[in-house]
């Protein structure tokens, strides 16, 4: 052992971990970790505002699997943090969040920038800790990557106050950490198996976090043995190829009718890793509360999920990873109850995600944009999105087929789009990344432009430009027809602000002029921004805002 300051302590803890990128905005109160950082191999991405760094953070812990790690400085730092701590939260994504604090001996005065972090973040993240002593670091970080990752994951919240990075100080390093992984039991699978064949309209649900590439391919190969259909919850499309003849579809906002039918009339539906929270459960009318035990076998590698809303007749405590390695080893059956329900599901997603007769007000169809995107990006590129009505587009219509395909927060956090686009192609340079946003979602990270910019990650970015807050105006529409307030958008140029960024710009007004846009930003090797300039109206794939004012007022 050398003695190390606190600061060069934490950065070797990082590499233990196998860390390979920081996402920052940096600050005087944890000067010693940047300083370590200098020498260290791992690629720090210094970003805009925090809540950005987060959010990028976020992304890589979804596109991993392993803790994504941000840095951000006291106060105003932390709390500008916070939407990417309640996104991890929810999407139950590990995150470490390492946050400046005020020094030692001036604590509980309310110094500069001083927060209660317990206080702060206790309600959203799984711990929150400070550390007090410089040799308490690898004890600590190490616990935290475990908490993140073991059991459902989630974000961790470690202070570190500024006199204590500077402390020096001699202790040895963690172990590279290696989170506990929950398995379902011999008796559990038999069980589901006997289940399985005792049923006449069995459905898979795939969903949550824990999940692996190879995750994916063996809940595919128990699909194909028993003949499963399997739809995705709410923003977990990357969990099952679309492609595939058993893919059924996903359990989103506005989802296929017939996918809707099919689950509530299943005799056994099959969870898998997710909570089938409210939108997904269609605002919890998909399974009783708290029955449903005769139909529902619930898997989830967190045992206080299990029975918490929904009784379930099986819960498994397993990682879905681990759930999905032992389903793909029971034995297949000679025969199912339900031969062709899984072909039928496919055919019902086939003609729902079909953008060819869909029509909306307007010259630039987006069933047009999707259909074009479909026809010439690789099956691999990269998806981002926040929140908003211009995501229906992107999660109807556009084919998930691979793991890590997906960046999209569950918990509906607008400004998603642009941070996660930016670490998915620091994480995944091969991959082509676009990030779809609306003009509203745009604005509140747009900003991370210039990270990727200065960066050199070469993002697309697709503003869907309807002048203003969509989803609240179609709220508005249905709840208070013709009466507007507060929706409106006054919008930039975008193609314009990203050539003042130092990117590529490209600016969209009917659905011919946008395969040549993209093919142009495609080959630009820059950022680049597509701006496409939308109808009002063309709201949704199926109604538009006069639509939903007439049929409210024709109630009235």
């Amino acid at each position: 052992m050398s003695a190390r300051t606190g600061g060069q302590i934490l950065v070797d803890q990082l590499k233990v971990h196998g860390t390979s990128h920081v996402f920052c905005v940096p600050g005087e109160s944890y000067l010693a970790v940047l300083d370590a950082l200098h020498d260290a191999a791992i690629a720090t991405i210094v970003c805009r505002q925090e809540g950005g760094a987060a959010f990028m953070a976020e992304a890589a812990g979804k596109i991993t699997g392993r803790p994504g790690i941000v840095m951000v400085t006291r106060g105003p730092g932390a709390t500008n943090a916070s939407p990417g701590i309640h996104v991890a939260s929810q999407d139950s994504t590990p995150l470490i969040m390492f946050v400046g604090q005020v020094a030692r001996d001036m604590k509980e005065r309310e110094a500069f920038q001083e927060l209660d972090y317990k206080a702060v973040f206790g309600s959203i993240a799984k711990w929150v800790v400070e550390i007090d002593r410089a040799e308490r670091i690898p004890e600590i970080v190490s616990r935290a990557f475990h908490v993140a990752t073991q059991g459902r994951p989630g974000p961790v919240v470690i202070a570190l106050p500024e006199d204590m990075l500077t402390d020096t100080v001699e202790v040895r390093d963690a172990l590279p950490f290696a989170p506990a992984l929950t398995r379902p039991g011999v008796e559990e699978m038999a069980e589901l198996g006997q289940r399985l064949l005792s049923a006449r309209r069995p459905v898979v649900l795939a969903g949550g976090s824990g999940w692996s590439e190879q995750g994916v391919k063996d809940l595919v190969r128990f699909a194909e043995n028993f003949d499963l259909p399997v739809a995705v919850t709410f923003r977990r499309q990357m969990l099952f190829p679309a492609d595939h003849p058993n893919f059924a579809g996903d359990l989103g906002i506005g989802p296929n009718p017939k996918l809707l039918k099919r689950v509530k009339e299943a005799d056994l539906v099959l969870l898998v890793g997710g909570r089938l929270s409210e939108m997904p459960s269609q605002s919890y009318t998909l399974l009783d509360i708290p029955g449903d035990g005769a139909r529902l076998v619930h898997v989830h590698p967190g045992p206080e999920e299990l029975n918490k809303v929904y009784r379930a007749g099986l819960g498994i405590l397993a990682t879905p990873r681990a759930f999905a390695a032992a389903a793909a080893a029971l034995a297949k059956p000679n025969a199912v109850n339900w031969a062709g329900e899984a072909a039928a599901a496919h055919a019902d997603y086939r003609q729902w995600s079909d953008p060819a007769p869909v029509r909306t007000p307007g010259e630039l169809q987006m069933a047009g944009v999707m259909a074009h995107l479909v026809a010439v990006m690789p099956p691999d590129t990269v998806f981002c999105n926040g929140a908003g009505n211009y995501a229906t587009w992107l999660h109807r219509f556009w084919p998930f087929r691979g793991f890590a395909t997906q960046l999209a927060p569950t918990s509906g956090s607008m400004g998603y789009g642009v941070p996660a686009a930016v670490a998915a192609r620091a994480l995944q340079p091969s991959r082509e990344v676009i990030a779809f946003a609306g003009d509203g979602c745009f604005l509140m990270n747009g900003q991370e432009f210039a990270t990727a910019i200065q960066h050199d990650l070469p993002i697309i970015v697709v503003v869907v430009d309807n002048g203003m807050y969509g989803t609240i105006r179609m709220h508005q529409e249905r709840e208070y027809p013709g009466r507007v307030s507060a929706t409106a958008l006054r919008n930039p140029d975008f193609a314009a602000l990203a050539r003042a960024y130092g990117g590529h710009g490209e600016t969209v007004r009917a659905t011919a002029d946008f395969g040549p846009a993209l093919a142009r930003a495609r080959a630009a090797g820059m950022p680049a921004i597509i701006h496409c300039l939308i109808d009002p109206e063309a709201i949704t794939p199926a109604r538009s805002l006069t639509d939903i004012r007439n049929a409210a007022l024709s109630k009235a």
